[in-house]
């Protein structure tokens, strides 16, 4: 893989136009402080982990460890811009949706960047897509998208509004970003590159940097809400409504498979992304 990534034409430049350095906040301050010098929080979200390892079934490529290593270099580096970041997870432990988001909640002059791999069953799927759903996340969302398409050498999927559960209950404004397909041969080599992770932390990071700093021609009402399935509730659904089909075979079970069952339950009630 090279090791250094040249920013090439995006189909995104007609929406979004940088104005201003992002390194540096404006008037001169640093880029994690505000006017009164308080630290600007971010809290990072490694999707997925513990049993949950994302993506589909049979994918070599474990997500919830390509985005906990994503998200720990992420840390490091706006750690090192003087922002206060806080982790909803910084290990391999599973953690409901309901808990990242209370997480998020917490904090009040705060941004919530959730970081995520794409999969699919087509293995010619590729490229970067960012996912944003209140209107106060857009700029955010415009911001990270520009620098991780300008930085990394895949297709521009563009900017998408969808009400994931972690991005519709938090307060403050908050993106989810698909740093690729971990089921395209190419994309999964690079995000098994620790320079790559490396280098979508810095551009994710940029982005932060740089959320009043690149503008859009997009508003959240002109971007469509994308249909999408609220995983927080149709394990419970599905379940409630196949329960007396299943009810007679459920009965032949050995005892022995109640804990697996239930784990997977609870996998798939909290997945998301």
């Amino acid at each position: 893989m090279p090791t250094n990534f040249f920013r090439h034409g995006l189909a995104i430049a007609s929406l979004l136009v940088p104005l201003l350095a992002s390194g540096t906040a404006c008037g001169g301050r640093a880029a994690g402080t505000t006017e009164n010098s308080s630290p600007i929080t971010v809290v990072i979200d490694a999707g997925h982990g513990g049993h949950d390892r994302g993506g589909i079934p049979g994918q070599s490529i474990p997500e919830k460890e390509m985005t906990l290593d994503v998200a720990q270099r992420l840390r490091n580096v706006l750690a090192a811009s003087s922002y206060r970041v806080v982790m909803t997870r910084d290990s391999d432990v599973f953690v409901p949706l309901a808990t990242r988001v209370a997480i998020a909640n917490s904090y009040r002059n705060a941004v919530f960047v959730c970081i995520h791999f794409n999969a699919t069953k087509r293995i010619g799927a590729e490229g970067i897509e960012t996912y944003f759903y209140s209107r106060d996340s857009l700029p955010l969302a415009s911001a990270i998208h520009y620098y991780v398409v300008g930085g990394a050498p895949s297709a521009n999927r563009g900017v998408r509004r969808r009400g994931y559960y972690v991005l519709r209950k938090t307060s403050i404004p908050a993106v989810l970003v698909e740093c690729g397909f971990l089921t395209n041969p190419t994309e999964a080599a690079y995000a098994q590159t620790a320079s790559y992770r490396q280098k979508l932390a810095e551009e994710i990071a940029a982005g932060v940097r740089g959320r009043n700093s690149v503008a859009s021609a997009a508003t959240s009402e002109s971007i469509p809400l994308q249909p999408y399935i609220d995983q927080t509730k149709v394990a419970k659904s599905s379940h409630h409504s196949s329960k007396r089909s299943h009810k007679k075979s459920a009965r032949k079970k050995k005892s022995s498979s109640k804990p697996a069952d239930s784990a997977t339950r609870a996998a798939s009630t909290d997945r998301e992304g």
